[in-house]
């Protein structure tokens, strides 16, 4: 009887080192198989649209895209791949924003060459994946808002505007982000503005501190 084809990994992490540890544990598996990589969220979202690929390992903390950003994008594109984030923080906000965009399971790198291969087959099969922790956090979350009757909240920015406030607090001016995102340096100031405005903030400072406590940049 003929085994069948292993399945097909898209591992995305900025660091190239991780990379190549997390891929030489995933290759040496004869049922997993890493067929493309991304250095960024940008080069994930573009290599899952151009590869076909069953499961998607990203790292939470990226350039250019976020993990979030790039999973909420890929579940998009293509909506029947699987999604796994990779992070170095047991971060209740980057876990509960990891499940509202797509995402199957939350994997801590400290843990990675333990939990990684039972992470992934869990994913593939449709199981959720969660790390002991991320458990907790979400049965302490679930009980609070039910005490309190209270909705999972939505994020108040599109994804286009959680890209700009990414790139002001990553340092890029209006001209670079135009340049980057392919859009008018008037656009992008009209994108802040109202960014600023959604948020109740006032100055740059402030929009990077909520890229901080939102995880589009890490501290």
């Amino acid at each position: 009887m003929t085994a069948p084809a292993p399945a097909r990994i898209l591992l995305a992490d900025d660091h190239a080192l991780v990379r190549s540890g997390l891929r030489m544990i995933l290759d040496a598996e004869p049922d997993l198989t890493v067929v493309a990589e991304a250095a960024n969220g940008h080069e994930a979202v573009q290599q899952a649209g151009a590869v076909p690929i069953d499961l998607a390992i990203l790292d939470i903390a990226m350039p250019r895209l976020t993990g979030i950003q790039a999973a909420r994008e890929i579940n998009r594109i293509t909506p029947g791949v699987r999604i796994l984030m990779l992070s170095m923080y047991d971060n209740e906000q980057y876990f509960f924003e990891s499940l509202r965009v797509g995402a199957s399971g939350y994997v801590l790198k400290s843990v990675a060459d333990r939990d990684l291969l039972e992470a992934c087959r869990a994913t593939l099969r449709g199981e959720p994946y969660l790390y002991p922790g991320a458990v907790n956090s979400l049965i302490r979350e679930w009980l609070q808002r039910a005490e309190r009757d209270e909705p999972v909240p939505q994020t108040l920015l599109t994804p286009r505007e959680e890209e700009i406030v990414k790139l002001v607090a990553e340092g890029y001016s209006s001209r670079e982000i135009a340049s980057d995102l392919v859009i008018s340096v008037k656009t992008v100031d009209r994108h802040r503005a109202n960014i600023l405005q959604k948020l109740g903030l006032r100055d740059r400072l402030a929009l990077t501190r909520y890229a901080i406590r939102a995880g589009l940049i890490e501290p």
